[in-house]
């Protein structure tokens, strides 16, 4: 059983689903050392993406379309950082997956990294600079590495889950090198970046897609 169109449907409306559960939380962590409105970007940027992937047609159209429909609505949807960071990772995934109609694990495990590298390339950060890419990189490299030795995906992707948490959590004790809250210096520490816990929301979604597929797939 392979991940198809319409499975990559139901996995931006889970995305969005989740990011707007903790909206507001987002917005609280960002208040702290930001402009406060991390979470309303994320959940409209989130809910944009997820509309436009659900209006395809699923039998007319490849993943690759997916992943750059939900770009496109996300940059057109929020104008701050966030919105180039996740269209070009976006469009990184489906970059991943030409030409492909349906997706094997191996498949799904390569537009993964590419979401990271994508968000990690255009934002030109590394980790310990306390933004996403501290929750994105480790996440990617936990399941590369899980899958590289066998793991099934959707354990490769619970270990991203898990590695993406304590990198947000990590950011804790961060000053940040990036973005306006650079400009605080010290003052940023003790408070999580909001991009890496938005980020570890979206990862722990991924997983749980994942894990849901898989039961079908023991079910069928």
């Amino acid at each position: 059983m392979t991940i198809a169109t319409e499975d990559l449907q139901r996995l931006f409306a889970l995305i969005a689903r989740d990011i707007a559960a903790r909206r507001d939380h987002l917005c609280e962590l960002d208040g702290a050392i930001g402009d406060g409105d991390h979470g309303l970007a994320m959940d409209a940027g989130c809910e944009a993406a997820a509309k436009a992937v659900a209006a395809l047609d699923r039998a007319q159209t490849a993943p690759t379309a997916v992943f750059n429909a939900a770009a496109k609505a996300f940059l057109n949807t929020v104008g701050a950082s966030s919105g180039p960071l996740y269209a070009t990772a976006f469009m990184r995934a489906g970059a991943a997956v030409k030409d492909k109609s349906e997706l094997s694990d191996d498949d799904f495990l390569r537009a993964f990294a590419a979401l990271a590298q994508g968000i990690q390339e255009r934002g030109k950060a590394e980790p310990g600079e306390k933004t996403m890419v501290d929750a994105w990189k480790p996440a990617a490299d936990a399941a590369l590495a899980a899958w590289a030795s066998g793991t099934p995906l959707s354990q490769s992707l619970d270990m991203a889950e898990q590695a993406a948490r304590q990198g947000c959590e990590a950011t804790k004790d961060m000053t940040a090198a990036k973005g306006r809250s650079s400009r605080l210096g010290e003052r940023v520490i003790g408070h999580i970046d909001p991009g890496a816990a938005s980020a570890a929301i979206i990862i722990a979604s991924i997983a749980k897609f994942v894990e849901q597929h898989d039961s079908c797939r023991i079910d069928m």
